[in-house]
């Protein structure tokens, strides 16, 4: 009767909050990628980006914990968020210069993975601990994110069709999420033991950093 105990419910239910509140990255750079293709190679982004998530976070859940424990791959994979979403910025004002969408289908593809790469590790781990070694909880919370994060892109990828002032504020949460990954890294903890307000700080500088970066290397790509 394992499927019907209090703590059997209450650990789903936790787990889908989880899905709700840390897929929203992966969604959002998703639906940022896929922003400038055609729909039909924007569905096939969303589908194939939405899946490779999944992939990843399957073949992650083996070995995620020992992979945040190890110094420098969480810092890495903060400078490559925040690389993404720089690019990302810019090339939204390069599909504006010419008129149309400039990015390919691979491009987009390419962008999505590298940053599943390093966003879905968090997830893993909060997945992991809320399923408490149930194997069925675990598949349960990996499968959940799937129709999640097809929907919130299809979502937010038409709301940045409607309100283009939106791929700021999607660059600068993703600045934030890279600072965090950055300060939260074992050897920058280590270094710095930063307070809370000293990492909330850092994430602020990013946000705001990946949108000055994004607007002045706009501004020097030719019209």
């Amino acid at each position: 009767m394992e499927y019907l105990n209090t703590e059997f419910l209450f650990s789903a239910l936790s787990i889908v909050l989880i899905d709700i509140l840390l897929g929203g990255d992966n969604a959002l750079v998703i639906a940022m990628a896929v922003k400038s293709l055609p729909p039909k190679e924007r569905k096939i982004g969303i589908l194939a980006g939405a899946g490779s998530a999944v992939v990843l976070r399957i073949i992650f859940t083996f070995f995620a914990a020992r992979l945040l424990e190890i110094h420098y791959v969480k810092f890495a994979g903060g400078l490559l968020i925040l690389w993404i979403a720089v690019k990302l910025l810019t090339d939204d004002s390069e599909d504006h210069a010419a008129g149309s969408g400039a990015k390919t289908l691979w491009r987009a593809m390419w962008l999505i993975l590298v940053a599943d790469l390093t966003m879905s590790i968090d997830n893993i781990l909060a997945v992991a601990a809320a399923s408490k070694g149930s194997v069925a909880l675990l598949i349960f919370g990996l499968g959940l994110s799937i129709p999640f994060v097809v929907f919130t892109s299809g979502l937010l990828a038409r709301l940045l069709d409607r309100f283009p002032i939106l791929i700021y504020i999607g660059s600068a949460i993703l600045g934030r999420v890279g600072g965090d990954m950055m300060i939260t890294d074992p050897w920058v903890h280590k270094q710095l033991q930063p307070s809370q307000a000293m990492e909330i700080g850092v994430q602020v500088f990013f946000a705001v950093a990946v949108l000055i970066v994004g607007k002045l290397l706009a501004r020097r790509k030719p019209l």
